[in-house]
């Protein structure tokens, strides 16, 4: 109750806080390449309810009918405006939205597409998914994008049997070190 209430609050204020801004990469994104400002997918939640997840575009109008649920470096379907916004996060600031709702928190595992079941194991699928998907997770705090799928499954599964909002208030520290080019510790 205590980690949803400060989810709930930290993401309000900064909703409010990055508005201006958020209109601003919105605009820049639609008049970069042709398509909304937003990409909307259907990922995987908590006890393994579905919702829709918000982030400002990154790749070209209909990119997922044109390759594969992930991206590698390099991928052709990348935009140049939305290569910016993935280095330096901003194409998650919709997701505060998310978190606002609840689908989200602040901190846990990232979500999945619902055909990334496939590449975990029943056991490690349903023990991911005990806790709500978050923006940040101890697998990007630690390795970024840089982490395997084993690697991202283990810090995922560690964060579930370690959450507190302790831990979490750990994660977003380290979180912002990664960003910021200054490593996880």
């Amino acid at each position: 109750m205590i980690k949803r209430l400060f989810d709930f609050l930290v993401a309000s204020v900064a909703l409010l806080i990055f508005l201006p801004l958020m209109a601003v990469l919105a605009l820049w994104v639609m008049l970069s390449s042709p398509g909304g400002a937003l990409y909307r997918q259907t990922r995987v939640g908590r006890h393994c309810r579905p919702f829709t997840i918000y982030k400002f575009r990154s790749m070209v109008a209909g990119a997922d009918q044109k390759g594969s649920h992930s991206t590698a470096n390099n991928d052709p379907r990348i935009t140049r405006v939305g290569a910016i916004l993935r280095k330096t996060s901003l194409d998650e600031l919709p997701q505060l939205w998310n978190v606002v709702k609840g689908d989200m928190s602040l901190v846990g595992p990232r979500p999945d597409t619902p055909k990334q079941e496939s590449d975990y194991t029943p056991e490690q699928w349903q023990q991911r998914h005990q806790v709500r998907p978050g923006i940040t997770g101890l697998a990007q705090a630690k390795g970024r994008n840089v982490s395997t799928l084993e690697e991202r499954t283990a810090y995922d599964l560690e964060y579930v049997a370690k959450s507190s909002l302790g831990f979490d208030l750990q994660i977003l520290v380290w979180t912002v070190k990664q960003v910021l080019g200054k490593g996880s510790y």
